[in-house]
C-alpha cells in the first residue's frame, strides 16, 4: 500500500495539568518560585483519548497514514534559564511522544525535541538525542534561536554546532529546523518569528560552507523554506555575489522542504521553483493555523488538498508523499520496513 507520510506534525493537544506544570517550571527556573513542581504523567487512558480524538481524528479524515509526531514547537521554550530545566523538559515532553507511538505504532513516528539553552551547551542536546535514538525517534527539531528571536546563537554554518552534526550523521538522524516562541512584542511566533527563521537559515547556508563540510547532514526547513521559494532569484544571485556554487549543488542534495504552505498559489510556486526531489509532504498537523478558509471551505491546514490539485504524475506524488520521506529519515523508513508499511 503506498503510504502519505506527514513529516511535519506535533503535539498541540496537551491536558491542562501538562501546561500548569510547564508554568510552575518555568516559574521556578526564573526564581519566580522557590519550589521546584513534580511532573505527574498523563494517565495512559487520558493520552489514548486526546490522541484519538484529535491527531488520529483528524490524520484519518485528511487521508493521511504516518505523522512524524514532536513536542509543541513553540512550548520547546529554550529561552528559559538553566541546562537542568532544558533536560528535564525535553525529557517529560520526548516521553510523552514517545508513550504515543507506542500506543499507535502505525500511525505516529516520533521526532524529538533537545535539552537547548542559550548559554548553548551542546553536551546535554547530543545526550538527549542519543537516548531518544535509543528509545526508537527517527528525527530531531534544531532551535536555530535558543534565545526567541534576539539571535545569540552562532549562525548554523558555525563550526560551534559541529559536534551536534556529527552526531546526528552517526545516528542517522536528519533535522527539521524548527524555532520555538518569540520573546519580542514584534515577532508574532507562527506569523513572523517562524517564517522568519527559516528564512534566515537558508540565508545563513549560502553563506557558509555546512554541507560541504558534512556532506552526510540532511536538513529540513519547514513553512514551505519560509521566504526562500518565493525569492529564489534573490538567493541564487546573492548565492554568485557570494562566489559560492549554485544553490542546487551547494545546497540542494542536503535540503529539504516541507509543504506547511496554506494556500494553493503558495504550493503553486513551491512546486514550480523546488525540484520535486526536495520537497516532503507536511501539514503541521495541529499547528499554527487552525482555522476554515472561507475562500475554500476548507481547513487552511488541509494541504494535502492543494497537492492534490498540482497534477503530479505517479512517480511524483510517490516521492512528495512518501519517497522523500523515507530517503530523509532512514530510522523511519527502516521502522516502516519492520511493520511491513
Amino acid at each position: 500500500m503506498a503510504l502519505i507520510i506527514d513529516c511535519h506534525g506535533h503535539f498541540t493537544s496537551e491536558p491542562a495539568e501538562h501546561h500548569t506544570f510547564r508554568r510552575s517550571q518555568v516559574a521556578f527556573a526564573e526564581a519566580r518560585s522557590a519550589e521546584r513542581p513534580i511532573y505527574s504523567p498523563i494517565p495512559d487512558r487520558e493520552l489514548h483519548e486526546i490522541i484519538e480524538a484529535n491527531q488520529l481524528a483528524i490524520q484519518k479524515e485528511r487521508g493521511s497514514h504516518v505523522t512524524l509526531l514532536s513536542p509543541r514547537a513553540s512550548g520547546m521554550g529554550h529561552h528559559v534559564p538553566g541546562v537542568a530545566i532544558a533536560e528535564e523538559w525535553a525529557r517529560i515532553s520526548n516521553d510523552n511522544i514517545q508513550r504515543i507511538v507506542e500506543m499507535f505504532p502505525d500511525n505516529f513516528a516520533a521526532v524529538c525535541q533537545l535539552p537547548q539553552t542559550v548559554d548553548g551547551d551542546l553536551s546535554p542536546v547530543i545526550a538527549e538525542l542519543e537516548r531518544c535514538v535509543e528509545n526508537g525517534f527517527v528525527g530531531c527539531n534544531l532551535n536555530p534561536d535558543p534565545s526567541g528571536g534576539r539571535w545569540s546563537a552562532p549562525p548554523i554554518y558555525d563550526e560551534w554546532w559541529d559536534p551536534l552534526w556529527t552526531a546526528m550523521i552517526a545516528l542517522e538522524v536528519p533535522a527539521m529546523i524548527h524555532v520555538s516562541g518569540s520573546c519580542e512584542p514584534c515577532l508574532h511566533t507562527t506569523g513572523a518569528h517562524y517564517i522568519n527563521a527559516d528564512t534566515a537559515v537558508f540565508m545563513q547556508l549560502i553563506q557558509g560552507d555546512l554541507f560541504e563540510r558534512h556532506p552526510k547532514l540532511k536538513l529540513i526547513i519547514p513553512h514551505g523554506g519560509g521566504a526562500a521559494p518565493y525569492h529564489w532569484g534573490r538567493y541564487r544571485g546573492l548565492s554568485i555575489m557570494l562566489e559560492k556554487p549554485g544553490l542546487d549543488e551547494h545546497l540542494m542534495n542536503n535540503l529539504f522542504f516541507d509543504t506547511c504552505v496554506y494556500h494553493q498559489a503558495g504550493i503553486d510556486t513551491l512546486f514550480r521553483v523546488v525540484d520535486n526531489k526536495n520537497i516532503l509532504f507536511g501539514s503541521e498537523l495541529l499547528g499554527a493555523v487552525k482555522a476554515i478558509d472561507p475562500e475554500t471551505g476548507h481547513p487552511f491546514d488541509d494541504t494535502k488538498r492543494y497537492i492534490d490539485q498540482l497534477g503530479l504524475s505517479e512517480p511524483e506524488r510517490h516521492a512528495v508523499f512518501e519517497g522523500n520521506a523515507r530517503r530523509v529519515y532512514p530510522l523511519l523508513h527502516k521502522r516502516l520496513q519492520d511493520r511491513n508499511l
